[in-house]
Parts: structure tokens; C-alpha cells; sequence
């Protein structure tokens, strides 16, 4: 076991470079607010309704900091609304000056609470109408201090002194600057378009596909992008900037995947060489993970004035061509600087964050967990099982154990950071515990096939792996997602056996461990044995796989 005082100083270190959550996460707070239960559940002014598609229009005043625009939400009434408020969503200082049903023109009233418009619908909605609504806004959008950590737009320069503009708004939501229905659990089924105006002498890119490009009088032309696939809310973003374009393509399991990358002008031929990469990872995560799950809208990175964001179909690159995590590796193994942190992860989410999405960000494991974990296939895919198990394993240096990994249900919060690497650690445990790793692919595949574009509960998912493995996986992960607890396997010496145990377990845990002689023993919270004979030369000594402690008493 490694010194505290070495533990301290690699996770001090972990912690200023290589908080991974490119989520920003929020504040330990533990009272929480009406703005905070109005934004994290789904209230009855929420739930008659499912978006279908957001069309948004952006013009951006780069010198004033300043937007405006409009985004036609349309919508599909679910049941009766018992009042006929629809609750939209857009945080201050933003407005919205009007809202209209796009058929009509007629104009909805409106009153503000927070960070809350309640719209007033002059009768009841009809169930299973499909409706569609125009809402301008405008207003100086938050600003981000430190991007991609707190969210808000990115005013900056780039090295020659142009135009660079961003936005970055996981976990602080999309409404920091348009209106909608900001909750994970509502994606537009029918996917979303996003059109930038800007001035002539910048390019403006979106997710998906380019549609077009219209030049105005004014000096101004506007860049129109389109997902056709489902889409988060805060995924849907413009990066503005003196980019230039280069593509490439992957024969992928659903034929060719088109692949495109945008990049600062000066840093083409640095692309150029970093991203060519992407082939073999898209091969190496499809084969884990099953199909790229958007296809119709292709791949695309895209350089960013910050670390990174996984924006579907967009991902923002901001490693500044740099191996590792901006030069380190997170795992200190030696592994993690044999590749580009920022692809590799933030791609990873293509699968898990953007195709499985967790309903609500208390079960963002579900997103993190995974897709720290995709780091540790594409170092198997690389250089083999043994080094993706060192990288792995290396990250836990940084775990913390503050508080559970799943946060408060209802209120737009999130668990522990610990969601990443022990996150990982116990997928990798669980990976252990199934000891097939056909069967492990097969469930990442099944996963990512059965609940293809679709919200998700983080017990679906736990439910989903426990029932295709054929074990009940239920008490591996109350225990490491919903304690801060690790569990300890305590043994000692008596005679010609070895007596064991589990301890700082929850109730029921019987979680098998492999040990290093291929033998598998079978812990419980009572008193077990094996005799020295059957443990041979290697002794009492368990598989550095699995995320557990071990205890001589």
C-alpha cells in the first residue's frame, strides 16, 4: 500500500490537472431550493409534454457580449395539463420578449419566476396534437470563468488576436442562453437545428451536418447546422471562430462514417497529425461498445477555447495537441501518455452521455463511469489487457470517497466526482466478477443497441448488466455508487488454513474474488476458510483488479 502522504500529493496533483469531469459539477450544497427542484424534476407544468424538435436561430454580437434570437420548440401533448402552464426554462440574465404558436402568430402571456417562465395556454391542449411554439430571446448570457468547469459562453481571442467563441453549459444547462425544456430526460426525438449568424470573416459550426450558408447585406452570413438524431439540451452549441476544414472517413460497422474536423487555421498540419487517430479508435470503441451511435450525423471535432466537452456529433478538442491530459497522464501508469486524453474521452462519450443519457444527473456514472472506462479499452485495443488493467487500476489514486457517486434525485445535482475513476474501477471490478469478457462486450454492446437514443435511469442500467451477465450484481454496486465504503476483505493465518471475511460492507454482500493462483474464493460477512494447500505458492493474494482492500488481522 502506497504512504498517505504519497496518496495526498497524487490526488492534489489529479485534482488541479485532471478533474476529468468535463461535467461541470456543482457546489456540495445540501439545502436546496424551489429554482433547484423546479429545474431537477419534473413537475406536472413538464411532464404533459415531450419535445420532438428545436429549431434554433442565433445572431451573436461578439463586441457587446450580447444575443438574441429565436427557437421554435415543437412538442407532442402527452395527457391534459391540469392547468395549461408550460414551464420554459431560461436562466437570467437572459429574456424571452414573446412567445407565439408558430401556425397562428397568437401571442402566449408569460410571467417569470427565477430562472422559470410559466407560459399560459388559452385552453387545453389536446392529447396526442403535435404543437410548436416561437419563442425570442435575447440578453448577455452568463459568461464562463473557467470553462469547461463552470458553464456560460467563452469570449476570447485566439493566439492571433481573432474572434474565438464558445459555449460550455453541462450541469448548468442549456438555458443559460435559450429557452427549453432543460431536463435530461426529455431529448428531441426528431433532433434539432442550430442557425449562427456571425460576422463574414468568422465560420460558425454546429452539430450534425452543414444545411448551408446565407450571406446578409450587413456583413454578416449565417451558418445553418442540423442533428436528425436525439439530442441533450446542452450538447446543442455554436463554436465561432477562424476555423478551417479537413475530412476523412472510417468503414465502421454501419458502412462509412463520415469524419470531419475544424481547427484553427494555424493548426491544421498539427491536426492533421493528432486526429488521425480517430479511425482506430472509432474501430476500437466500436468493437467494445457496438456501432457509433450517429451516423446519419456524423463525427466531428472540433478545436475549442477549452479542455473539451463530448457536444454529440461536434466534440470539442482543447488539449492544444498535447499527448496525455494536457501533457500528464491522470493514471501516472505511463499508459495514460500513449494517447490523447481529450479524443479519446470525450469521443467515449458518443456512447455513454450522448446515445444512453441518464434521465437525471444524479445517475451520471452513467455517463462518466463508462466513458472513463472507454480510456482503459483503448489502451487495451493499443498495447493489451495487462496495460488497460495498469491505467485503470492507476487511477485510483485520485478517488476521494467524499460522498456516494449518485447524487440527490429531483434537483439538478450530481454525486461525487468520484463518478469517474472509481466510477470505472467498478466496472473494471465488475468485469472481474463476470470473468468473461465476451459476455462484458456483449453487455456494453447491449447496452448501447437496447437503449439506442433513449433517457435511462441509472437502475436500468445496474438492473440491465446484472440480468445479462446471469449474477446479481445488485449489492457490487449499492455498494460502491451508493456508500463511500470500500470493501475490505480481512483474512489471517490459523493453522493449515486461512480464515477470511468481508468487512465495511453493506448488508447481504458476497461479492467472489479471483485470486492470483486463478482461484476463486467466495467472501461473506461471516467467518470463511481454505486451506494453505489449496492457495499454494502465491499464497493469499488477490487479482490487483478488483477495487477492494485487503487486511492481514
Amino acid at each position: 500500500m502506497r504512504k498517505d502522504i504519497y496518496k495526498a500529493i497524487i490526488f492534489a496533483v489529479a485534482m488541479v490537472f485532471c478533474f476529468t469531469a468535463n461535467a461541470q459539477l456543482g457546489s456540495n450544497k445540501k439545502q436546496f431550493s424551489r429554482q433547484d427542484s423546479l429545474r431537477g424534476s419534473l413537475r406536472p407544468e413538464r411532464d404533459w409534454w415531450n419535445v420532438t424538435r428545436y429549431d434554433i436561430a442565433v445572431s451573436v454580437d461578439i463586441p457587446r457580449k450580447f444575443i438574441k434570437g429565436n427557437v421554435d420548440i415543437s412538442y407532442k401533448v402527452l395527457h391534459v395539463s391540469s392547468n395549461n402552464l408550460m414551464q420554459i426554462d431560461l436562466q437570467e440574465p437572459m429574456q424571452i420578449d414573446r412567445v407565439e404558436y408558430l401556425d397562428t402568430k397568437k401571442a402566449l402571456s408569460f410571467t417569470r419566476e427565477g430562472n422559470v417562465y410559466w407560459l399560459q395556454h388559452p385552453s387545453p391542449p389536446q392529447p396526442g396534437s403535435e404543437q410548436k411554439l416561437r419563442i425570442y430571446f435575447k440578453g448577455h448570457p452568463k459568461v464562463a470563468v473557467r470553462a469547461p468547469w463552470d458553464g456560460g459562453w467563452v469570449w476570447t481571442k485566439d493566439s492571433l488576436g481573432r474572434d474565438w467563441v464558445t459555449v460550455a453549459c453541462q450541469g448548468l444547462g442549456a438555458s443559460v442562453w435559450y429557452p427549453c425544456k432543460d431536463h435530461q430526460s426529455d431529448e428531441p426525438d426528431k433532433g434539432a437545428s442550430l442557425s449562427i449568424t456571425v460576422p463574414d470573416s468568422l465560420t460558425a459550426i454546429g452539430n450534425g451536418r452543414l444545411i448551408g450558408t446565407t450571406a446578409h447585406a450587413n456583413g454578416t452570413t449565417t451558418w445553418k447546422w442540423e442533428v436528425t438524431s436525439p439530442i441533450n439540451t446542452y450538447n446543442i452549441v455554436p463554436y465561432i471562430g477562424k476555423y478551417v476544414n479537413f475530412k476523412d472517413a472510417v468503414q465502421g460497422l454501419k458502412g462509412q462514417l463520415d469524419l470531419s474536423y475544424w481547427v484553427l487555421d494555424y493548426n491544421l498540419s498539427r491536426a492533421r497529425q493528432q486526429f488521425a487517430v480517430v479511425p482506430e479508435m472509432i474501430r476500437c470503441f466500436e468493437d467494445w461498445m457496438g456501432p457509433y451511435p450517429f451516423y446519419e450525423d456524423s463525427y466531428k471535432l472540433v478545436e475549442s477555447p477549452h479542455l473539451g466537452m463530448e457536444h454529440q456529433s461536434a466534440v470539442a478538442y482543447g488539449n492544444r495537441y498535447r499527448m496525455g491530459y494536457l501533457g500528464r497522464d491522470l493514471s501516472n501508469s505511463g499508459w495514460g501518455l500513449k494517447w490523447d486524453f481529450i479524443i479519446i474521452h470525450e469521443s467515449g462519450h458518443e456512447w455513454f452521455g450522448n446515445n444512453i443519457t441518464s434521465k437525471d444527473i444524479a445517475d451520471m456514472w452513467v455517463h462518466e463511469g463508462f466513458t472513463n472506462y472507454t480510456e482503459t479499452m483503448f489502451t487495451e485495443c493499443l498495447f493489451g489487457k495487462k496495460a488497460g488493467s495498469e491505467y485503470v487500476i492507476g487511477l485510483r489514486n485520485a478517488i476521494q470517497n467524499d460522498i456516494p457517486i449518485i447524487g440527490p434525485y429531483g434537483v439538478n445535482k450530481e454525486g461525487s466526482g468520484d463518478m469517474y475513476y472509481k466510477g470505472s474501477n467498478m466496472i473494471h471490478t465488475i468485469r472481474q466478477v463476470i470473468d468473461n469478457d465476451s459476455i462484458f462486450k456483449d453487455i456494453l454492446r447491449g447496452l448501447n443497441k437496447d437503449f439506442y437514443h433513449q433517457t435511462v435511469t441509472g437502475k436500468q442500467v445496474e438492473e440491465y448488466i446484472s440480468r445479462k451477465s446471469g449474477k446479481d450484481l445488485s449489492k457490487i454496486f449499492e455498494q460502491y455508487l451508493r456508500t463511500v465504503q470500500i470493501p475490505e476483505l480481512q483474512y489471517y493465518k490459523k493453522g493449515k488454513y486461512i480464515f477470511y471475511k468481508w468487512e465495511n460492507v453493506v448488508k447481504g454482500f458476497d461479492m467472489p474474488i479471483k485470486l492470483i493462483n486463478g482461484k476463486w474464493i467466495y467472501p461473506k460477512e461471516t467467518l470463511k476458510k481454505i486451506a494453505l494447500d489449496e492457495l499454494g505458492d502465491t499464497g493469499f493474494e488477490v487479482i490487483p483488479d478488483f477495487y477492494i482492500t485487503v487486511k492481514e488481522i
